[in-house]
């Protein structure tokens, strides 16, 4: 009998060592919350869900505008959706995004990318299905991936962002660490 328990809490131990070494971090950025703080727009839950929940709430149309978001379908590959920040227009058939957790950057998901490219593939040239910029190869990348649409954040319309202050990550003196000072100071209170 000890041996049976020996050997099962052995491999209790390592099923949990490979579940830890596979796992995303705690502190990766998923784009939901990313999308919603760069654009004020109120949506919570899934990113596929975004676009039917935007319905009423928020402009939404085909093309893409600056600080739209873009609201990608769920699909086998991809089965929560994404959503990602429309940054510039570059063309009638290129736009640049930022997101989070799209590419994993020296081995890592959750982080964020700006200025990312993305092409509209569609036949129609409706933004029904585009690639995305995808780091690791360093280039388009290889799966196509269907839109439903981008989700606009009517500021001065229906739904403007009252007190809506850019996030902490979109400044250009942030850095890792700012403000820890002041949180550690008010621990000591």
């Amino acid at each position: 009998m000890p041996v049976r328990r020996f050997f099962g809490a052995a491999a209790a131990s390592l099923l949990m060592l490979a579940g830890l070494m596979t796992s995303t971090p705690a502190a990766a950025l998923q784009c939901v919350p990313f999308a919603r703080a760069e654009t004020g727009i109120e949506i919570y839950g899934n990113a596929k869900t975004w676009w039917a929940q935007a319905a009423g709430d928020y402009d939404r149309g085909q093309e893409p505008r600056e600080g739209a978001v873009m609201a990608f379908a769920g699909t086998r590959g991809m089965p929560l959706g994404h959503v990602a920040v429309v940054e510039k227009i570059v063309g009638d058939r290129e736009i640049l995004i930022s997101h989070s957790n799209w590419s994993p950057i020296h081995g890592r998901r959750g982080q964020i990318e700006r200025n990312v490219r993305v092409v509209d593939v569609s036949d129609a040239g409706d933004w029904s299905l585009v690639r995305v910029w995808y780091a690791p190869i360093g280039d388009l990348g290889t799966r196509t991936n269907p839109v439903q649409g981008f989700i606009y954040p009517n500021a001065g319309g229906d739904n403007p962002r009252p007190g809506y202050d850019e996030p902490v990550w979109a400044k250009n003196d942030w850095k890792p660490g700012n403000g820890l000072e002041l949180v550690a100071a008010s621990l000591g209170n």
